[in-house]
């Protein structure tokens, strides 16, 4: 699965990867010995290079140093609330006015919360656990069996929760548009233990894909025989454009009211990978009695969100194009690091018939897709050789990967030249293991029990 970075993303072929045609049985042994030296040079370089998560980069953050000044001398809210103070649950009204736009949520059905929007999908869980929900019959604790829809490849937090809950995960594949429809309908329609799935929309982490419009559509109207089924509708990327020419994704809060299902949806969104990561501002966005639901739960865990803090993300963003003006600047810091992936891993692999990979328009992750498998054995090797990756797997729940084949890149950290030296060495362990599996394949052993 590949999306199109740019139509004039920089591309080569680089002298070590052989043409398709010579990719065969005769020529694996030169191949394999070449690749076997290949990564005795990378080992020989004693790397120290981390590509494991999607955290914004030195330079990024830099972006926002004004924060840092701010509210200064000023602790009023546009309502004139004094943000010093307790109080204000729902948060500041002039910061939720701001990512109303940004989330297609109404100002009046978007709560501003702490620093975490994962905190807010946690705490999501736990009160409809525990509490419940608009719709519901009894709570999903007094229930047998809680299910989650995953769609894969897609995001190791999630299914972490998942799993701290006793929440069952049932995998579901991912198309160019989105989760697969056909069976997510399937699987809703006919269980009633399953209660939701997890979205992230727009450039979903970690392979770029974006909702279509008839996606969304499907999933706001289809039949569910659970009545208190949730989308939690992770908007991560939501300003996170890689082009000139932002994705669109179709409003899912208003598809699911016209749909007659205005409860199904719960959205979620932060200002973390916008302005500071860890002292950022989160959202949750939802219909009026999905709000109330929640606000009357957070009662009960906290007096109020931080205000200050509030404002001065409403001082500093000031309006809906003074985020899209400050991602813009976001983007000519991380375009360069995707675009050098994409050159690198073409350069490295293209040709190779070893693997493909993801060129996404926004978000935070490229994904690399191996063809004949063996994506722990390439992290291996890649650790071994001092280039920190994802583990293989998490991009799965459970940390299965049936193929073992999805490795996840994660561009935005690293400097360029660091970036650059890590793809040329995972370049270097794809080419190793995959000429190994291919090797053995053809002398009829195992490929697990090759070794370099």
């Amino acid at each position: 699965m590949t999306t199109e970075l740019s139509p004039d993303a920089p591309s080569e072929t680089a002298d070590h990867p052989d043409p398709a045609d010579d990719n065969t049985a005769t020529a694996l042994p030169r191949l394999l010995d070449r690749a076997r030296q290949e990564y005795r040079d990378l080992a020989a370089r004693g790397l120290a290079l981390d590509l494991t998560r999607g955290k914004p980069a030195p330079a990024q953050l830099d972006l926002s140093g004004e924060l840092l000044s701010l509210p200064g001398a000023r602790h009023t809210a546009a309502d004139g609330t004094d943000v010093r103070n307790y109080g204000g649950l729902q948060g500041l009204p002039e910061l939720r006015e701001i990512f109303a736009e940004v989330l297609q949520v109404p100002a009046g059905q978007l709560l501003a919360a702490g620093n975490s929007s994962l905190e807010l999908m946690h705490d999501s869980l736990v009160h409809a656990l525990l509490s419940v929900l608009p719709g519901a019959e009894s709570r999903w604790v007094d229930q047998e069996r809680i299910a989650f829809l995953c769609p894969v490849p897609g995001y190791d937090r999630h299914f972490a929760l998942c799993e701290r809950f006793g929440i069952d995960m049932i995998p579901v594949p991912m198309t160019d548009e989105g989760p697969d429809m056909d069976a997510v309908e399937r699987l809703v329609a006919a269980d009633p233990a399953v209660k939701g799935i997890w979205c992230v929309p727009k450039y979903s982490n970690p392979d770029g894909v974006s909702y279509s419009d008839a996606t969304v559509a499907r999933l706001a109207a289809m039949s569910t025989a659970a009545p208190d089924f949730r989308i939690f509708w992770d908007n991560a990327y939501a300003a996170h454009d890689l082009t000139d020419e932002p994705v669109g994704i179709a409003d899912l809060l208003a598809a699911c009211a016209t749909a007659g299902n205005p409860d199904r949806a719960f959205v979620f969104g932060s200002t973390s990978k916008i302005t500071a990561a860890g002292s950022g501002v989160a959202f949750f966005g939802s219909s009026p009695a999905n709000v109330r639901w929640l606000l009357a739960n957070n009662a009960k865990r906290s007096i109020g969100p931080d205000k200050v803090n509030q404002l001065r993300h409403a001082l500093f963003l000031r309006d809906a194009d003074g985020v899209r003006t400050h991602m813009a600047r976001q983007r000519a810091v991380l375009r360069p690091k995707f675009d050098a992936v994409a050159r690198l891993l073409e350069a490295g692999l293209g040709g190779t018939g070893l693997a493909t990979w993801t060129a996404p328009k926004g978000g935070y992750f490229v994904t690399l897709q191996l063809t004949d498998g063996g994506a722990k054995e390439v992290v291996r090797r890649a650790a071994e050789a001092g280039i920190v990756l994802t583990p293989a797997g998490a991009t799965h729940p459970y940390g299965d990967d049936p193929r073992d084949a999805v490795i996840r890149i994660a561009p935005s950290y690293p400097g360029l030249a660091e970036l650059e030296r890590a793809i040329e060495g995972l370049t270097v362990c794809v080419r190793l293991v995959g000429y190994e599996r291919r090797a053995a394949a053809a002398e009829g052993v195992s490929p697990a029990a090759t070794t370099s």
